[in-house]
């Protein structure tokens, strides 16, 4: 279930584009993705563990008031805003728009109350989740997607060509930076929740055995994820002779599939895309009216209607203003994500976590804005003299030292100036 919540859309478009510009450079571009596709998810899931399985955990050494608003940012993006209504465009663009002689925008209205209309009726019980995604659907997606993999790299369609653009000097800061758009880490703070939910929902109420489920779903999902990637990112990287004019990774992908089986490809296409995007979308409709149900007076069951309808509105402006619009917010939010699961892991280490908390998280949004303000366009040549400015990872550096810095505040300390104060 945990597998099939986190592979979804972006998942599946963003790695062969990846992989046909990486060339050459394909190991340490893949490398690069894995990191932040596969490990932070992974890491962000066993902080969940570690911190008591929920966000409250996560976030006790902040005021709750900024706890929660982080939070609702975070479900607000992987909810209706962008990874949701995603999940429903690429549904659409390559498991549904291929068979239908004149696509427009009426047929996609039609597919989106339909995807997520389907997706709510999954989701409304959360305690049939494991049930009907874990046990249905989940077998079936991974199944399909075997069969691709195997055909990938036993009849490879073109040589792997030079690397293009950044992945020609920077392939593994690019790749790290391309894992962004899966928008996994996100998922994995807010899906560790839910799937602490669904693990009680089976009897189990023991805070170790919850820990050791939670990470054991997390380690399954991120291997079944690294063997998603690295197939896809070897699709991309031996696509040049079928990606002529494809303008994204679901064209360069769809190319090859019909390269290896032909007209049967766009089926095997179809089925792949369709069951990725529909256990994602059902995992983060559930999670986000599981937790907006927990700060209303409004019932899991009516956020979940709200959130589908939502979806389905959103999905409609279209794939490629949706992607533009999520670079930037990325950009701005993943560095304040993967600095609190940092936190969480060195805690026990920090003399006063509340400072180091609210020091490090404010550094690390500070110095993320700058790399969101280069992808929208603003000028920030005068902050060139950052670390890794030219990486898009201004935010690094400052943060590490923001976190070595308030390693040596101890607490006594700064209570005694706050009451001298």
């Amino acid at each position: 279930m945990t597998f099939a919540f986190f592979l979804g859309a972006g998942n599946i478009i963003f790695p062969p584009q990846a992989g046909l510009s990486a060339g050459d450079n394909l190991l340490p571009a893949m490398f690069g993705f894995l990191s932040t596709a596969v490990g932070l998810p992974l890491i962000g899931i066993i902080a969940v563990a570690v911190a008591g399985g929920g966000w409250k955990g996560l976030t006790r050494d902040l005021p709750p008031q900024l706890a929660t608003l982080m939070a609702v940012l975070i479900f607000i993006i992987i909810g209706p805003a962008f990874a949701a209504p995603r999940t429903g465009l690429v549904a659409y663009e390559m498991a549904v728009k291929p068979f239908i002689a004149d696509g427009g925008q009426t047929s996609l209205t039609i597919f989106s109350v339909a995807f997520f209309g389907l997706a709510l009726f999954f989701a409304w019980s959360r305690g049939r989740l494991i049930d009907s995604i874990g046990k249905l659907l989940t077998p079936a997606l991974f199944a399909v997607l075997a069969i691709l993999a195997v055909a990938v790299f036993l009849n490879p369609q073109s040589e792997i060509q030079a690397a293009q653009g950044d992945y020609v000097n920077m392939a593994f800061t690019k790749g790290f930076l391309e894992g962004y758009n899966t928008m996994d880490t996100f998922a994995a703070l807010m899906f560790g929740m839910l799937i602490v939910d669904v693990i009680r929902n089976k009897g189990i109420t023991d805070e170790k055995a919850t820990c050791k489920y939670l990470m054991m779903a997390g380690v399954i999902a991120a291997a079944g994820l690294a063997f998603v990637y690295i197939s896809l990112f070897y699709l991309g990287a031996t696509s040049a002779a079928v990606a002529d004019g494809a303008a994204n990774g679901g064209a360069i992908l769809a190319g090859y599939v019909l390269a290896l089986f032909g007209p049967v490809g766009q089926y095997i296409l179809s089925a792949i895309v369709m069951l990725a995007c529909l256990t994602t979308a059902i995992g983060l409709i559930s999670a986000c009216s599981d937790y907006f149900s927990s700060l209303t007076r409004l019932s899991y069951e009516t956020w979940a209607v709200i959130l589908s309808v939502t979806c389905g509105v959103v999905a409609n402006v279209g794939l490629n203003q949706l992607i533009s619009l999520s670079v930037p917010v990325l950009f701005a939010l993943y560095p304040v994500a993967v600095a609190l699961v940092i936190l969480t892991f060195v805690r026990r280490w920090l003399p006063n976590p509340r400072l180091a908390y609210r020091v490090v998280l404010l550094v690390s949004l500070i110095f993320s804005l700058i790399d969101a303000g280069k992808v929208i366009g603003l000028d920030m040549s005068f902050l060139s003299f950052l670390p890794m400015f030219d990486y898009g990872m201004a935010w690094t550096t400052p943060t590490l030292l923001a976190l070595v810095v308030t390693r040596f505040f101890r607490a006594d300390i700064c209570e005694a100036k706050a009451q001298t104060a």
